[in-house]
């Protein structure tokens, strides 16, 4: 297993960070929380967790051992993927994810796109005993402190959320009319990752 990757970051994306290490590129899915943390960086050190597949393996990174932990806490719930444990983990801090599942509070986990009710249910029945509040609560994570964003290869920053809600498998009609929705009420000085989190949480 591949515990971290540490290098240079060659391309940076809210859903998505390729990562030179030693001329090799490695394309590593992250949270928009995660991304959020890179964002001013040269150099990373990510804590991966591999999940390999018969058609794919699969790379996702974390700035903190913490995310990552709950992270693979989110994957071992029955229907939980590796993609919807990064829509929890963009849509929500992990303190506030965990805070959820330890307290039941359902229609929070519901107000992420792709969790319904029985699907919330499971997340706590199955984590509220291993998910440690005080474990996840330790410390800052630095994405939650960021207002700013910067710009992507030109893009502006409703092509940019348009951009990783479409990696993320959303179709791409209906997120700009969501994302349209989202600027004309919050402003154009709205973070790209406020912006994708709302998405998220449609609208």
């Amino acid at each position: 297993m591949i515990a971290f990757l540490e290098g240079v970051i060659a391309e940076l994306d809210p859903t998505y960070v390729i990562i030179n290490c030693n001329g090799v590129g490695y394309l590593v899915k992250i949270s928009l929380y995660t991304y959020g943390a890179l964002r001013e960086l040269k150099t990373v050190k990510l804590h991966t967790h591999l999940q390999v597949r018969e058609d794919a393996h699969i790379l996702y990174g974390f700035s903190e051992i913490r995310e990552r932990k709950l992270f693979e806490h989110l994957i071992s719930v029955s229907g939980i993927g590796g993609n919807t444990a990064l829509m929890v983990l963009s849509s929500l801090s992990p303190e506030e994810v965990a805070h959820a599942i330890v307290t039941a509070n359902e229609k929070l986990l519901q107000s992420i796109k792709g969790i319904g009710g029985k699907t919330a249910g499971r997340l706590i029945l199955e984590l509220k005993d291993k998910v440690k509040l005080d474990q996840l609560s330790g410390g800052k994570f630095s994405a939650e402190n960021s207002s700013t964003s910067i710009a992507f290869a030109g893009l502006t920053k409703r092509d940019e959320a348009l951009r990783a809600l479409v990696n993320l498998g959303f179709p791409k009609a209906t997120m700009e009319k969501t994302l349209d929705t989202i600027l004309k009420r919050e402003g154009e000085d709205i973070a790209v990752e406020q912006l994708i989190k709302f998405a998220l949480k449609g609208g």
